[in-house]
Formats: C-alpha cells, structure tokens, sequence
C-alpha cells in the first residue's frame, strides 16, 4: 500500500509538470496602447507590441511559449512584429470587446482561425480568416479573409475544447435575441451552422447591450457574460462540451455598465467588473459560485476592490494564476493575487503590475479554453 501511494503520488506529480509545462500557449499577451506582457515560467515582464487596440485583442504562442501571431482584428501581426502577408483588412472592431479570437485548426499544425467580431452588433457581425503558418518562411500568410458566418452579433467571443479533446465549440450570441450560438470547428473546418440554445435574458436593445465579455470556466463547463449598459448585469450558464448546448442561465442583475468576466482557477469565484463614469467609481465584484442556489448565488456579491481608475475592463486568468485587470489609460494593471479566497483576501492590488512606458486600455488577450488540453475531461 505504500509503495501504491509512492507510485501514485509520483503520477500526479508527473502529470502536474506535464501540464505545467505545456500552457505556453498563453504566455504572449499583446494589448492596451502598444503593451504587452510576456510569462516565463510563471513570471511576467512588460514589454511592447506593435498592436494599439480600445479593446479587444488577440494572440497565440504555441506549447514551449514562442509566440506565433497577434490581432487587434483588424491587423495581423507574425512572430517579428510584422504585418502578415494580406494581413490589414480583417471585419473586427478594435472598440470591440472581444474583437478576435485565434483557434488551431484540429489535424492541421499550420492552419489557424481567426474569429472576429464588429462593433456593437453592427453589419459586419460574426466573421473568421485563416492562417496558414507554413507560408512566408513559418511566418504565415492570410490565405482567405473576411469569410461571412452571421451579422448582426453581439461582441462576445470565445471557444471552449469538445469533450472529445479535439475539436472546439466556438461560441458567440446573436443580437435582439437569447440565442447563443456554438459552431463546430473541426478537422472539416468550421461549421456552417450553430447548433441554438435559446437560454437567458436577451441580449438587445440600445447597441451599447452588445458590449461585454463572456468566458468559460477552467474546466469548460460553466460561462460567464456582462451585459454593459446603466442598467446591466451578468449572467452565468452552464455549458455541455459534448453536444454544445447552454442551459440552466443565472441572471445576476442591477451592476452598472458590467464589462470583464474571470474565473477563479478552481471555479469557485466568478469576478466581473462595474463601472459607473458619472461617479468615477469603477469596482470589481466577486461572486461565491458555491453558494448553493441561484438566489444564494446573487446574494453572495462582494465588492472586493474599487479601483484608482475611473474605467477598468477586462479581466484575465494568467498562467500564474493570478487575475490581471484592465485599467483605461493607465501604466498598470490591476492584479488580484489569491482568486481563489474569498471576499477580500483574494489581495486585489490596483498597481499591481506596471507595464512600463506602454498603457494598457480596457482590454486583454483573448483566449480559448482548452488549448493545452488534448484528452476527455
């Protein structure tokens, strides 16, 4: 039996530092006025991109954390900083929240998507280009832009592995509707169409409704929304990487002009982040997603921080597993340092990491779920 447990730990250790060590697709963030931010074994260090961006932005670095390409979704940009061939023109919106979005392909090493959204549910909607890095010398080169998939959409944008450990549910909300939509992407590329799951509250209205991020939990089974408006909310719904459909919707309602959304990485805690321009007040609230029901769940809101910032935006998991903060014009961003604790010793810091001569703005790199996750969960 001890030799079993001996046997076992090790295990569990090997497969911790494998995993560890294949999350390099994260470690390139490009963002803000010209920021950047590069994670080294868990460390960051301020750096400097050609990309300037309102909002929305996206990168990929492949497992060992070189970085591949970057896009405010509009320009592409490769590995040297350099525009990619056909790389300007693509339908984003750099004042979108979530603007690109950047898969590989399922069986294909070279090829890659980039999924991009328009502004506040204007006629560009929903679109994705593709990346073939085999081209210009492993640099890549944009081979087809701009291919139509639905318009209008909301500017919500991201991808969460299948449950085979694949393929990818790439998911996105139609606009003046409660439809969420989950479009297949696999070894025959993207699917025509979605499969609808017609859950929670619609998503319409005044244009500024389409505004807000929505992201996965760490295990992909749950989703996260804000609703941006005077008069907004978040949402919280679950979600079933088989078939792709959202169910079971948590309306959490009354958060002036919600806009990021982060997990906790056990899944424990939904963060999301309020702002209210008149009173130059702009918070970050932490939800108890073990609360028990959904009115407990409500109940549970916390304002952990206010930040110095009248505007914050985005929030996103890094690889060390702290939650960084997007804070508008500014030369820091927030970091919350214990996301998993409760209240307010999750230890938010407003200042918490400077990005040298470069400002961030109210975005942050788009992720997919899943990316170094390659078997059944």
């Amino acid at each position: 039996m001890i030799r079993f447990r001996h046997l076992a730990s090790a295990a569990i250790f090997a497969l911790t530092t494998l995993s560890a060590a294949a999350q390099g697709e994260k470690n390139n963030w490009y963002f803000g006025k010209g920021a950047g931010v590069v994670f080294e074994n868990g460390t960051p260090t301020a750096t400097s991109s050609r990309l300037f961006t309102e909002e929305g932005s996206a990168s990929l670095s492949d497992k060992d954390g070189n970085l591949l390409l970057y896009t405010n979704g509009i320009t592409v940009w490769n590995r040297d900083h350099k525009v990619m061939p056909n790389g300007n023109g693509l339908m984003g919106g750099k004042s979108s929240t979530q603007s690109a979005l950047i898969l590989p392909k399922p069986g294909n090493e070279a090829i890659y998507y980039i999924f991009t959204t328009d502004i506040q549910a204007q006629s560009n909607g929903l679109r994705y280009s593709v990346v073939d890095m085999s081209k210009d010398n492993g640099n890549g080169d944009i081979v087809t832009r701009n291919n139509f998939m639905i318009a209008p959409a909301t500017e919500k944008l991201t991808a969460v592995r299948h449950s085979n450990g694949r393929d990818w549910w790439l998911l996105a909300h139609r606009w003046n509707s409660n439809g969420y939509m989950a479009y297949l992407v696999d070894t025959n590329g993207v699917a025509t169409e979605p499969v609808m799951s017609m859950v929670g509250i619609v998503h319409g209205g005044p244009n500024r409704k389409a505004i807000g991020y929505l992201v996965p939990s760490p295990d992909g089974n749950r989703l996260a929304a804000a609703l941006w408006n005077d008069d907004s909310s978040f949402e919280i719904l679950k979600f079933d990487r088989s078939t792709g459909k959202i169910s079971d919707p948590i309306h959490l309602k009354g958060f002036s002009q919600a806009y990021g959304v982060a997990f906790s990485p056990d899944g424990s805690k939904l963060y999301g982040t309020t702002n209210n321009g008149q009173m130059n007040k702009a918070q970050i609230v932490q939800f108890d997603l073990r609360a028990g029901s959904a009115e407990a769940i409500a109940k549970s809101a916390t304002v952990v921080a206010t930040s110095g910032s009248p505007s914050i935006g985005a929030l996103q998991l890094g690889p060390d597993g702290k939650i960084y903060v997007a804070r508008k014009d500014n030369y820091y961003l927030g970091v919350i340092n214990n996301p998993n604790a409760k209240g307010k010793t999750s230890d938010y810091i407003d200042n918490g990491f400077h990005l040298g001569k470069q400002k961030s703005d109210l975005g942050l790199p788009n992720f997919p779920h899943g990316l170094a996750k390659q078997s059944i969960n």
